[in-house]
Parts: structure tokens; C-alpha cells; sequence
């Protein structure tokens, strides 16, 4: 159900690494590791659109270019797997959620992130304000390549990057946690690395 493929080598441990970086449990690689649940959807830039749902209506959309003509940040930002590889330093392109969302009136504690492939992943909306998460579309000074989740997903750092949903096309407002697909397959709600928390009960 979870493949890893192309990327992935095997563990490096770098002596030099500040372990206080290294949530427990985990360690550091040099590789960018590919897991997929499915096949890798690749949708036209021209048919792409990211939109905010509430109550089931759609409160906001935007095509690539909107997105793309937004203001963006560089964020630097370390990276932790729930399969236990962390990578450092990692350098993405992206537009804050704080920007899309003070868009939109909205009054939810929730969000449930949906995705090409019908993957979803939910988050409390503190999780994804005040400057924690970001709509990441170009990596290490490239554009995202399919693989990693282009032409856009989520970036939530301080989160088990399943969290951080790959080929992500919205985010739905609620006001009651929904669990997203690997919630439902026994993974924890939240996923806090510093937490251990990687599956239901940790």
C-alpha cells in the first residue's frame, strides 16, 4: 500500500548533525525518499486549480497563474518521515496558508487537505496559520517535480510529513475533525515527531 521507491538508498548518519535537530526515533538522510500510496497523478497546469470548501460550497479558487502571481516566501525547514528519515535544511518555494485563507471568511477549527488521487489529510487550522504551512510548488530552486508532489502541495514542518499532502488541489473547512486517509488506516491524528506519535495510541 506504500511503496518506497526511487530515492531512497538506505541510512546515512552524519556525525556532524546537531542531534537536538533529530526528533527521536528518527535519522538523517542526504536522499529525498519517494512513498506513494498510488500512481502519481500529473495534471495539466492549465487544468489546475486549488480551492478552500466550506459547508460544502466552494469559498475561494485559484488557477496556477493566481497562485503562482501571489507572494511568495523561500522556506528553509527540516523534514521528518514517519518512516523514521528526517532531511535537514530542506529549500522549498511557496506561498504561505495565511495568505490563501485571509481570503476567506471562515469559522472552522479544522481542515481536511484533498488531493489528486483522493488522498485527504486533516489538521487543526492552528496547525496551518500563524505562519506554520505553506502551499509549496518549487523545491531546491526548481520547479516540484510529480514525484514529490508538484506541481504543489502542503508544506506543515513541524508534522510527520505525511501531513504535508502531496498533489494537493484544496483544503475543506470544518468545524469537527475528520480523519484523512492514513488517519483512518491506524496512523495518529496528529503526528507530532517530537511526540513519537506515528500511529493511533502513541
Amino acid at each position: 500500500m506504500s511503496p518506497i521507491s526511487r530515492g531512497f538508498h538506505g541510512r546515512h548518519r552524519d556525525p556532524d548533525v546537531d542531534p537536538s535537530r533529530v526528533p527521536p526515533g528518527q535519522y538523517v538522510t542526504t536522499d529525498f525518499p519517494v512513498l506513494s500510496a498510488g500512481p502519481t497523478p500529473h495534471t495539466p497546469l492549465e487544468n489546475w486549480t486549488f480551492s478552500i470548501k466550506q459547508g460544502g460550497q466552494t469559498a475561494r479558487s485559484w488557477t496556477w497563474q493566481e497562485i503562482r502571481d501571489l507572494p511568495s516566501q523561500e522556506v528553509t525547514a527540516d523534514i521528518h518521515c514517519v518512516t523514521k528519515w528526517s532531511k535537514l535544511d530542506t529549500r522549498w518555494q511557496a506561498v504561505s496558508l495565511d495568505t490563501l485563507l485571509a481570503q476567506v471568511e471562515r469559522e472552522a477549527q479544522y481542515v481536511l487537505a484533498f488531493s489528486d488521487g483522493g488522498y485527504t489529510t486533516n489538521l487543526p487550522l492552528a496547525d496551518v496559520t500563524g505562519g506554520r504551512a505553506w502551499l509549496a510548488y518549487g523545491y531546491d530552486g526548481a520547479p516540484l517535480q510529480p514525484e514529490h508532489g508538484g506541481p504543489a502541495r502542503l508544506l506543515v514542518p513541524h508534522l510527520y510529513f505525511w501531513k504535508s499532502a502531496k498533489w494537493v488541489r484544496g483544503l475543506e473547512l470544518l468545524g469537527h475533525d475528520e480523519p484523512g486517509f492514513w488517519e483512518r488506516y491506524g496512523y495518529n491524528n496528529y503526528g507530532d515527531p517530537w511526540r513519537e506519535q506515528r500511529y493511533a495510541g502513541d
